[in-house]
């Protein structure tokens, strides 16, 4: 029988202000739970651009225009469009909602100043309504569940590709279909008809993940050391948009998300690993756009870890929406599932910097 010996991870610390979140320090790293309450981060006054190599220049815009301003929400699914509506109600601002058939909530039309349906591959209808009930700012956020959309009897009709959704095809989406490139596509259709996607976290400032331990149980030292170990993997594997997400256990890798979804890929992970403990972590690339598809965790999060073997979640801190936020560290507690805020990486790392944790460094023995 072979065994696997993995190296030491390097120990890594959180550094203060501007600098680069993660160093490779001198002496014994301090751990995470020992950090400050609150994430170093200052907000934009008006944008942020960022510049990732393999994507360009990309722009987060400003906060919500002041109420009453109409804000559109272009809604899929899931509980976030509905979160954002009320936040956005609440600060008095009219929602004017399109919600992509057979996708939505329920209860989000109650939720909305005015509501319709618009078809997924109907781009150019999303902008046409916007502009006509005079709306010059937006948010698109929620899931798209293929499985509603390929059981619709009427998809075929529902889903006629219109012009725009043609013209962004053959202008993005031939060559690359990762979500920023879906993403370009639908902002530059909406601001043809002078509408603008807005930070889709502006709204939900207080459920975005905090820094340091959020639950009553902090996470074991096996766990810390799978943290170290993993999180440089991560900011790698969302540099390339591979996904949000990867499991590790005794310092090795046992997923990474990828189309599938977290969900899917925890489930994955709980048959892969049959041993208890291991760790999710989750986060978002540097410079991510966040207009749209921003890394996303709730209640059913913590109940599909458990379920499948996973006890501890490390959260990119201030990166992550907490979807019920309470109540999400509330279940934890419950059931053993630690929670931690993990300052981001806020630079990439060069090739040498993580040749201890390449494969081929691994040492065996019989």
């Amino acid at each position: 029988m072979t065994a696997h010996q993995h190296p030491t991870p390097p120990k890594l610390v959180p550094l203060r202000g501007d600098a680069a979140s993660w160093a490779q320090p001198a002496q014994p790293a301090k751990l995470p739970t020992q950090l400050p309450a609150q994430l170093p981060v200052q907000a934009p006054a008006q944008s942020d651009t960022h510049r990732d190599p393999l994507v360009g220049a990309v722009t987060i815009l400003a906060e919500v225009p002041q109420p009453p301003t109409p804000i559109g929400l272009i809604a899929g699914g899931g509980g976030l469009p509905v979160l954002i509506a009320k936040n956005l109600r609440a600060a008095g601002h009219p929602v004017h909602g399109l919600g992509l058939l057979s996708q939505y909530e329920s209860n989000l039309p109650s939720l909305c100043s005015t509501f319709r349906d618009v078809g997924i591959l109907r781009l150019g209808s999303w902008g046409r309504e916007l502009s006509r009930l005079g709306v010059r700012h937006a948010i698109m956020v929620g899931k798209v569940d293929k499985a509603r959309l390929m059981h619709d009897p009427l998809r075929v009709v529902r889903n006629i590709p219109d012009f725009a959704a043609v013209r962004a095809w053959y202008t993005h989406l031939r060559k690359d279909k990762r979500s920023h490139a879906v993403l370009t596509a639908v902002a530059n259709e909406l601001d043809r008809w002078g509408v603008t996607l807005l930070d889709s976290t502006a709204p939900i400032p207080d459920e975005l993940s905090d820094l340091g331990v959020m639950t009553r149980r902090a996470p074991t030292a096996g766990q810390m050391a799978d943290v170290e170990f993993g999180w440089p993997l991560l900011a790698h594997s969302l540099r390339l948009d591979i996904g949000q997400a990867l499991a590790v256990r005794e310092l090795d890798v046992i997923s990474v998300e990828a189309v599938e979804g977290t969900d899917r890929m925890i489930e994955r992970t709980g048959r892969l690993c049959k041993a208890r403990g291991w760790t999710l972590l989750k986060g978002a690339r540097i410079g991510h756009d966040r207009r749209s598809d921003v890394p996303t965790v709730g209640p059913n999060t913590v109940r599909t870890v458990h379920a499948n073997g996973g006890g501890c979640i490390a959260l990119a801190a201030g990166q992550v929406i907490m979807l019920e936020k309470a109540e999400m560290v509330r279940l934890a507690d419950k059931l053993g599932v630690a929670i931690i805020g993990v300052a981001p990486l806020t630079h990439l790392w060069s090739t040498d910097s993580v040749t201890e944790v390449k494969p081929g460094k691994h040492k065996r023995q019989a």
